[in-house]
Formats: C-alpha cells, sequence, structure tokens
C-alpha cells in the first residue's frame, strides 16, 4: 500500500467518524422529543478501500400504526368521561343534591307531614316551597343540558378547525418528503414532523395510512374515508348558536361523509370528533329526555281528576296546561316549562289548600267542602308518586315504574355509563401510553447507548489519527533521507 493511499484511507476513516459522532451527538441532544426517530450511522464500503457513512432513520411501522389507533381510541374515550364528569355537576349538583331525584323526596317529606296535620297551613306552604324546588331543579337542568350541548357545538367548531389546520401542515410537510426523495436527500427530520402531525390527526378521527411512491403518503379514516390524498380533504361543520330540547345538532363532515358518533359507555368513539358527538347527541340527549319524562310524570302524578270530568293539571302545569301530557309518550322540552300552578302558589295569590281541597280548575274538582282534617287527596297524592307509571322507553330508563324511582333511575343510568366510561378511560390510557413505550423503545433514543457507541468513536478517531501520525512520520523520515 502507497503512503498516499494510506494517507487518503486515514483521511476518510476521519471524515466517516466526524459524521457518525454527529449522528450520534444529534440523537442524544433530542432524546427528550417523542416525536424524534434515532438516526443510525452505517458505514457501507463504495470501493476496495473505501468507506461511506449512510444515515437511516430507525422505524417500526407495525408500532406506529398501534400506538395511533391507541391514541384516537383514547382521546375518544377521554372526550366522553371529561364530558360526563362535568355535565353530571351541571344537572344533578355535587353529590346529586340537587338533582329531581332529591328534590322529589324533599316534596314526599313534606306531602307527608301536609297530610298528618291537614288544617296547618304552614305545612301546606312547605310544600308549595318543596314543588318549587322540584321545578327549579327540573327548569336549570334542562337548561344546563342545553347549554353544555351548545358548548360541547363550539368544541366540535373548534377541533374541526384544529383537524383542518393539521392537514393543511401535513401537505407541507408531505411534500418536503417527496422533493427530498426525488432528490436524494436526507427527509429524516421531514419524516419525524410527517409522523408527529400523524398523532396529532389520530386525535381527532383514526387514520389509517399507506406510502406510494417517493414516501408520498395517503391517509384514510377508519372507515375508509379519504382524508388527504396529495390535498387535505375538506373536513366541514356547521356549528348551532343555541341548543333546545328535540333539537338535532349537525353533522361533521369528512370529504361529504358524516363521521359517526361513538355509543356505550365504553365508547366505539375513535378520536375526539366522535366522542364529542355522542355526548352532544347521544349522552345529553338522552339525560333531557329523562327531565323530560320526570316532568311529565310529576304533572300527571299530581293532576286532578274528578267524575266524569277530563284530567288537569294540578300542582304542576306547563305550557299545554290544562291538558295532561299523554301517558308513556315523550314530550320533548317539557322539564324547561314544567312550573306550579298558580292558583295554588301564595306568591302568586293562590291558596295551598287547594291541593288539600282541590278545585284549582274550577268546582267540579271540588274533593273537600270545608272539612280541615280532609286528608284523602294528600294522601293520593304521595301514593301516586310510588305507583308505576308508564314512560317512554326512548329515554333509557325502565319503560314502567314510578316517578320517584324513575328520577333515581335516571341517576343510576348516568352513574353506570359513567363509570364505564371512567373504567374504560384508564384502560385505554394505559394502552396508549404502553403503546407510546413501545414504540419509544424500538425507535427512540436511549442515551447510555449513545455515550457507549460515542466512545467507541472515539476509539476510532484516535486510531485513525495514529495511523495518519504514522503516515506523515514515514514521508518525513522519506523526504529527509532523499535530501
Amino acid at each position: 500500500m502507497s503512503l498516499s493511499t494510506a494517507l487518503s484511507i486515514a483521511q476518510s476513516a476521519l471524515m466517516n467518524t466526524a459524521r457518525q459522532t454527529s449522528v450520534v451527538s444529534r440523537n442524544v441532544a433530542d432524546a427528550s422529543n417523542p416525536d424524534y426517530s434515532r438516526r443510525q450511522a452505517i458505514v457501507t464500503s463504495t470501493a476496495p478501500g473505501a468507506r461511506s457513512v449512510d444515515i437511516q432513520r430507525v422505524t417500526n411501522d407495525l408500532l406506529f400504526r398501534q400506538n395511533l389507533g391507541a391514541l384516537s381510541a383514547w382521546s375518544g374515550q377521554n372526550a366522553l368521561f371529561s364530558g360526563m364528569d362535568q355535565l353530571g355537576v351541571a344537572v344533578n349538583g355535587v353529590d346529586n343534591a340537587s338533582s329531581p331525584s332529591s328534590v322529589i323526596a324533599n316534596l314526599q317529606q313534606a306531602l307527608q307531614l301536609y297530610a298528618t296535620s291537614p288544617s296547618n297551613q304552614n305545612l301546606g306552604a312547605s310544600v308549595i316551597d318543596a314543588a318549587k324546588q322540584v321545578v327549579r331543579s327540573l327548569n336549570e337542568g334542562s337548561k344546563a343540558v342545553q347549554d353544555f350541548r351548545t358548548q360541547t357545538d363550539g368544541q366540535i367548531a373548534t377541533a374541526v378547525d384544529d383537524l383542518n389546520s393539521l392537514l393543511s401542515q401535513f401537505q407541507d410537510a408531505n411534500t418536503a418528503v417527496m422533493t427530498g426523495t426525488r432528490s436524494g436527500n436526507d427527509v429524516s427530520d421531514a419524516l419525524d414532523q410527517r409522523d408527529a402531525l400523524l398523532k396529532k390527526i389520530s386525535n381527532y378521527v383514526p387514520v389509517s395510512t399507506f406510502s406510494r411512491g417517493d414516501n408520498d403518503m395517503v391517509i384514510t379514516t377508519g372507515d375508509g374515508t379519504t382524508l388527504f390524498e396529495t390535498i387535505p380533504r375538506t373536513v366541514s361543520f356547521a356549528a348551532s348558536a343555541g341548543y333546545t330540547a328535540g333539537a338535532a345538532g349537525n353533522a361533521v363532515y369528512i370529504d361529504n361523509v358524516p363521521i359517526s358518533a361513538g355509543a356505550g359507555g365504553n365508547t366505539s368513539a375513535s378520536g375526539t370528533l366522535a366522542g364529542l358527538l355522542q355526548l352532544r347527541d347521544g349522552v345529553a340527549s338522552t339525560m333531557q329526555s329523562q327531565l323530560d319524562e320526570t316532568a311529565r310524570g310529576l304533572i300527571t302524578a299530581f293532576a286532578e281528576t274528578a267524575p266524569s270530568q277530563p284530567n288537569k293539571t294540578g300542582l304542576f302545569t306547563w305550557s299545554g296546561a290544562p291538558v295532561v301530557p299523554a301517558g308513556g309518550t315523550l314530550v320533548n322540552g317539557l322539564a324547561a316549562s314544567i312550573s306550579v300552578n298558580a292558583a295554588m302558589d301564595p306568591s302568586s295569590g293562590g291558596n295551598p289548600t287547594r291541593l288539600r281541597d282541590g278545585g284549582a280548575n274550577g268546582a267540579a274538582y271540588v274533593a273537600n267542602t270545608g272539612g280541615a282534617s280532609y286528608s284523602t287527596l294528600l294522601i293520593a297524592y304521595g301514593d301516586r308518586l310510588d305507583q308505576p307509571m308508564a314512560f317512554d322507553p326512548a329515554a333509557g330508563v325502565s319503560a314502567t315504574s314510578s316517578v320517584s324511582d324513575y328520577a333515581a333511575n335516571s341517576i343510576g343510568w348516568f352513574e353506570g355509563v359513567r363509570q364505564q366510561a371512567s373504567t374504560a378511560s384508564d384502560a385505554k390510557e394505559a394502552l396508549a401510553s404502553r403503546s407510546a413505550e413501545a414504540l419509544s423503545n424500538a425507535t427512540g433514543v436511549n442515551v447510555d447507548q449513545e455515550m457507549s457507541l460515542l466512545l467507541d468513536l472515539e476509539h476510532t478517531y484516535q486510531a485513525s489519527a495514529r495511523m495518519m501520525k504514522t503516515v506523515d512520520d514515514m514521508m518525513a523520515a522519506l523526504l529527509n533521507a532523499v535530501g
């Protein structure tokens, strides 16, 4: 081997070592970046005695796809669970203290006390006050549900805007990958950026990807709807200014295909958007229906009856008074319109004794003509609260139940779904965390390994430097001998 060849090999080795050291240093610097994939500097032979360094980005497509799926599942579940926590407090209060079930129980107690002493007008007024608390609970609960739906609608609009922005950013990153691939440049950073955007996109909708020539990537949703192909597909949504009971929410469209809402406590929702749609159109709407059915049950239980006369609203009335709502049929918005009958409300000029005696709808409905100790109607009203009646099964609770049990079962339904959502949220969060950890172990940076590799490179550098020193000494000796 000539001295010039030996010198060339030593110089090449130094340059390759320097490039390898640069790659290792970059790995260490980005070790804490969850979106960074480890680089490997692979030394390859290009000609006899010649070496070059090829930089490769470490990937694991299977683990990456699993991580994307886990992120989507947890995002949808977390959206449902977080929303239910907020909705439960807004409607029922902390520990269900202001729920319809609690205030109906208070009304029953006040009614029982009044029945034991029908001549005590103060006890009659207490029943009216308890009835007002029931009305307030239903009115405010209904408003809270619709306010929550409006708020969730706004969150959906924000999520759609964010998703469209991410898709636009993805287009820029994908273009950078394709351009770099065509020109033969290192596109590792652009690939990192593209993968990071995919993770963010998967938080909103489930994604599936495949690559074409020049590393061009196509994104579809879980049901096969195209989300990105060369250009982003439009994600559209028309937000609503406000909601009323029974009003349907607008759908979210991807390339004119609607996104399906999730279902169940362990929700089928994959991605935040499906979880929010389930909250707005599923959980909140069902809760509103249960409030409306509770209101209808109360109006029915306290309706005034008379021989040969149609039943008419008694203690509780509504916008369709004096007609009593049809049995077993949901009336949207009834919880928002229920009120205490002015004929029995002292603050409106009414008389609480009409609850004891009847007659809020005229003389034909008077049951007691003057007995101060008359308690038959009061006892009957109390019994009706515990007697089974028909409820609309579309509200999600048992179709046959007493009013008091129905209100309690409504809380049971909500808490049951919320508990399922909580358990599933913990499980899916753990899965997302484990999949991210597995991906990091496979493609991320282990600082200890990189530092060990750096020591090996230092030894390689020292060997190359000694070789150059030896060649330099030999050339100096040769020159001295010639001279």
